[in-house]
């Protein structure tokens, strides 16, 4: 199955200035047609599920740009409206080999970190300075919002600590009949960002969860997806998802990637996750639709992913 790409330096590489606390969200209040334009663009490109431009809205975010919560509700509730508006046209119009052998594409409702809130870099480092209750307040009312919503899935993403991996869990175990991801960003392919936990060890934690249906790696170097892919995998039953950034450093002041995308073999990088266990893969940051296109021609001969690895039912949410 293939995922789609990084929205956000899709945005940027249309002309768009994102460095704003809201991130790819500024863009979604100022121009949705902007972010409709690069969810289709990655539909045309073969990705079976597109993911929301939520990941940097959250109500403490909304409500400091001056909104009210009614506002801010509004808000994801239109994100979610879009991604599905634009995969329903799309599908609706695809012929040919648009709709040969593919599952009809999943919309997923992003969720990023805590991190990402505070918009300094935080999601690739952890170390919040908070705790398990303050992160269950922050995220609760998004995650319940989207797990009453349209999309097919909720990807909470670029996950750097293990406390927060088991507050979304805990969250996920009570709204199960929405299933989600939840993925994680690492330091290596053993330690999540934070360097306190190991892959496995979040996977594990994650996958008890009755909520969640597939755990990943995510925004990670792409020379590290291998061997984390392959802790994901051995520590649960459940799907292995791999979709890392085009590698390089992340400037939280310019909220600029330092490094030449073109330098990335995606078709050789992709086949080597699904060797790893990986049964769904795309791309994060600095992916696009060129990405996902070489991704999903490598793939399209078939690649032998690890011994017993689970598969993906028609769709990650069993379509």
């Amino acid at each position: 199955m293939l995922l789609d790409g990084g929205l956000a330096t899709e945005l940027e590489a249309a002309g768009h200035d994102l460095n704003d606390p809201l991130w790819s969200a500024k863009v979604l209040l100022d121009d949705p047609e902007a972010v409709a334009a690069v969810h289709r663009s990655f539909l045309e490109a073969g990705a079976d599920c597109i993911s929301t431009a939520t990941y940097q809205a959250t109500f403490p975010g909304l409500t400091r740009r001056g909104m009210t919560v009614a506002q801010a509700e509004d808000v994801f509730a239109r994100a979610v409206e879009l991604a599905v508006r634009v995969r329903d046209e799309f599908w609706a119009a695809a012929r040919g080999s648009n709709r040969a052998d593919r599952p009809r594409p999943l919309v997923a409702a992003s969720v990023g970190p805590y991190g990402a809130f505070l918009a300094d870099g935080s999601e690739y480092r952890g170390g919040y300075g908070i705790g398990a209750a303050e992160l269950d307040a922050f995220h609760r009312r998004r995650w319940q919002l989207f797990a009453a919503g349209p999309a097919d899935v909720i990807a909470a993403e670029t996950l750097p600590c293990l406390d927060e991996v088991r507050v979304l869990a805990r969250l996920a175990a009570e709204a199960p009949s929405k299933p989600a991801w939840l993925s994680f960003c690492c330091r290596d392919g053993a330690l999540l960002a934070d360097g306190d936990a190991s892959v496995a060890q979040a996977g594990a934690i994650a996958a008890e969860s009755a909520g969640v249906f597939a755990t990943g790696v995510n925004c990670t170097a792409p020379a590290h997806v291998p061997e984390a892919a392959a802790a994901l995998a051995s520590a649960t039953s459940k799907p292995v998802l791999a979709y890392p950034n085009a590698g390089g450093a992340y400037d939280a002041i310019t909220k600029r990637w330092d490094s030449d995308t073109d330098r990335f073999d995606w078709e050789h990088g992709c086949r080597s996750w699904v060797r790893a266990g990986a049964v769904a893969v795309g791309g994060c940051c600095r992916a696009g639709p060129s990405a996902i296109r070489r991704m999903g021609a490598a793939l399209a001969g078939g690649v032998s992913s690890a011994p017993g690895a689970p598969r993906l039912p028609g769709g990650a949410a069993g379509r």
